[in-house]
This record gives structure tokens, sequence and C-alpha cells, in this order.
């Protein structure tokens, strides 16, 4: 049907565009685990609460993608090319802005975030190396918004692709040819960054060129819509941050656990990783169409995007149970060098938790799509609340359950907390009622 192809445009180059992410960090685990295949284990946990941290901050900067395309394909669906470009420019100097002003904060936030991660000499030094690739992945996150408020999925995917084959061949040259550890993985993650801006710069440059020349400066920061565009980031923000607690949570105290649990924990992460950013292709879609059809009030169109939406992220669900059940142990073997002296003593300790991985998918069929939904009705307010009381849920779970089944309780906190979200934001919509009543607006 004509809804389905709509969607599949967008999800496909999108779920290209995600699977490159996970891929990276299967590559950088993978890297990292044959580094040293002596000390297996503490070299993926090093990384693991390396890339945490750098979660931690790249998650809470991801509202400049989510704000910036909610708003850009309201705009679009409007047909009020304008204030497309204006967009654009807003969210590209906040971005500039914000990874300026990460940069003068690294060492405070170097500093708290070691400490509160437990983190050793090999993470400070992949630390310090990385942080240098973050203000242009700011900036890739205003941009890919941008392009996906403007219905275009194919530039991102793009630029996603050579990000991520850039970071894996120099992560190969600088830690294997040059002896840098996880260290080499984080400079990788720098010059991977700055090929991205400058790849999706030229692609502005060159498809967009008539619409950049119509910039009015004083309708870019005009307060009224400056004003929308920071109140819709401070609620994704707020949200973001009970997000990347629950992440950071869940790898802190997996690192307080019984040796080896970190490593097992971190590695079944990747393979839910690999299913969320799958699922997040759809989530994409869901978000760009929402916003362009309630620009262009068309509810009709609008109520077969969701309903279809909804149907293939929970389409993809069921795929990634099956495959898990059926190659749980071929997917954990990829990041484990064979003759690592601890690789069976990992396996055999994943295959206690291995069921949490089989059932998530599951638990988290509706979230992704319901996040989509949000962003593209620019609900922010439902997302933060949503994410507010799964967040207390999630953390009620783990102390209440976590001095009677230790580890299990982490896995089913998790796995409630993904459930939760996507329950309440569509009660918090009326059944998603309020979101059909947006387009049907005057």
């Amino acid at each position: 049907m004509a809804m389905n192809r709509e969607i599949l445009r967008i999800a496909v180059p999108n779920i290209i565009s995600n699977i490159t992410v996970p891929l990276m960090g299967i590559a950088s685990t993978a890297i990292a685990g044959h580094w040293d295949s002596e000390h297996t284990a503490a070299t993926i946990g090093a990384l693991a609460i390396g890339v945490s941290i750098f979660n931690f901050i790249y998650w809470n900067c991801s509202f400049v993608r989510m704000g910036t395309s909610g708003l850009t394909a309201q705009a679009f669906g409007a047909e009020n090319w304008q204030e497309c470009t204006h967009m654009l420019v807003r969210s590209v100097a906040l971005a500039v802005a914000m990874g300026v002003l990460v940069l003068l904060l690294q060492v405070p936030l170097g500093e708290l975030s070691l400490r509160v991660m437990n983190g050793n000499e090999v993470v400070s030094d992949y630390y310090y190396a990385r942080i240098w690739a973050v203000p242009a992945g700011i900036v890739l996150f205003a941009l890919n918004g941008w392009y996906t408020g403007m219905q275009n999925a194919v530039i991102p995917m793009v630029t996603a692709i050579v990000v991520n084959v850039v970071h894996i061949l120099f992560s190969l040259w600088f830690v294997f040819g040059f002896d840098m550890g996880i260290v080499g993985i984080a400079y990788a993650s720098v010059v991977g960054q700055a090929m991205g801006v400058l790849l999706s710069l030229a692609a502005l440059g060159l498809f967009y060129r008539q619409m950049l020349t119509s910039i009015r400066w004083r309708e870019v920061f005009d307060w009224k819509p400056l004003k929308e565009f920071f109140l819709i980031n401070r609620d994704i923000m707020l949200r973001t941050l009970c997000l990347v607690a629950v992440y950071t949570f869940f790898t802190a105290s997996s690192a307080r656990m019984e040796e080896g649990v970190l490593a097992v924990n971190t590695l079944l992460l990747q393979l839910f990783t690999l299913f969320s950013y799958m699922n997040d292709g759809f989530a994409y879609a869901a978000e760009a169409l929402t916003g362009r059809f309630i620009g262009a009030r068309d509810e009709q169109s609008l109520r077969r995007c969701l309903i279809r939406c909804l149907m293939w992220g929970t389409l993809i669900s069921v795929i990634f149970v099956g495959v898990y059940v059926g190659w749980w142990r071929e997917l954990l073997g990829i990041f484990i060098a064979k003759d690592s002296a601890d690789a069976a003593q990992i396996l055999d300790l994943a295959g206690r938790y291995i069921g949490w991985i089989i059932v998530i998918p599951i638990a988290a069929a509706m979230p992704f799509i319901m996040d989509g939904i949000m962003v593209g009705a620019t609900e922010t307010r439902v997302m933060r609340n949503s994410m507010f009381w799964s967040t207390v849920i999630y953390f009620a779970i783990f102390f209440g359950l976590y001095p009677l089944i230790g580890n299990n309780a982490l896995w089913m906190a998790f796995t409630l907390y993904m459930f939760f979200r996507g329950v309440l934001q569509y009660f918090m919509t009326g059944r998603l009622k309020g979101i059909y009543a947006k387009a049907s607006e005057g």
C-alpha cells in the first residue's frame, strides 16, 4: 500500500543508518576483545565504562536532533520552507555552542564521570582522547534531525555509513598498527565524526543551496519560535536525563557485581542495541511522517501512518525474538576471541541471563515507535512525564529485588522500564486521540 511504501522509504535508510551504529559498537568491542586476549573481560569492561560516559554526554545532547526533527517536519508538512531553513540555522547554532561548552568543561566533566563510574587510568586516557569528537557529534545531531524533518533519510544514511566505516578502519589502524589499545578507538571516533560533519555539510550545499539563500536572520532569532524550540528541547533534555540515568546506573551496578558480570551485561546490551536501532528506523519514520501530516492537517493519513508504524515495530520485535533464541551464542561469539582465557566463562555466565534479552524485544515493541510519534507531534511533555515514571519504576524494582535475585533484578527492572514507557505514552495521549486531534485543528 502507499502508506507502507512511504514508511519504508524513510524507515529503510534509517535502519541502515542505525544498524551501522551498533555494528560500530560491535566492531569496537571485538577489536578491544582481540587486542589483549589474556585480559578480555577487563579490556571490554574498560571500554564499556568509557562508552557509557560518552553515552551520557551524547544522550544529553540528543534533544537537538529530536527537537529539530519534529518542528522541521511540521514546517515541511505546512510547506513553510522559510521556517524549515530557519530551523536548520537555529539547531546548528545551538549545536556549535554546546560543543564548545563541552570542550571548555572537559576536565570537571571527566573527573566527575571517572569517579562515578569507577574508571581507571585506561578509561581516563580514552575519555580525554574521545572528548574532541563531541562537538562534531552534536552538530551531526542537528543536521540529521533537520534532514529527517525534511523527509530525507538518504543523506543521514550515507553519512552514518561513512562515519562508521572510517571509525572501524582507523580503530584497526590505531589499535593494532600503533598498539594504542582502546585509546586508539577513541581517536578513531574523532576522525569519523569530523568526516561525517564535512560530508553532511557538503550534501547540504549540494542539494539545498537554493533554500539556504533565503535566510532571514531576524526571523531566525525571533523570540516566539525560539521559545517553542527551547521549551521542546527542555522537555526532551529532562526525558533524556532519565534515559541516561537508567543506562549509566545499569553499567555502574554491573561493575559492582561479581567478577565477569560487567563484561557479560555489556555484551548482552550490545544484542539489545542491535534490536533497538533496527526498531528505531520505524520510529524515525513515525517521527518524520507524524510531523508532516500534522503540519498538513491530514488526520486520515496520520491515523493510517501511526497504525502501520506500530505494526512494523511489532513485526521487528517478533523477528528479533527468533534471532536471539536461535543464535545468541553465535552473536556473542563475535565479540570474544576464541583463544581468550575467559571466553567459556563469559558465555556460561551469559547463558544465565539470556532469557531477558529474548523477552525485551516484546516489552520494547511499543516505546520506540511511540517516542517517534511524540517527537513528530512535539508532545514532549508526554515523553518527559512517561520517562520519569518509568524511571521511578526501574529503580524501585532494582532496589526492591536486588538483595533477592541479584543481576536478574537489574534485567527485570530494565525490561519493565522499557515496557511502561510505551504503555504510559499511549494512555497519556488518550490512546493517541490527542495526537489525531493535532492534525484536525484549523
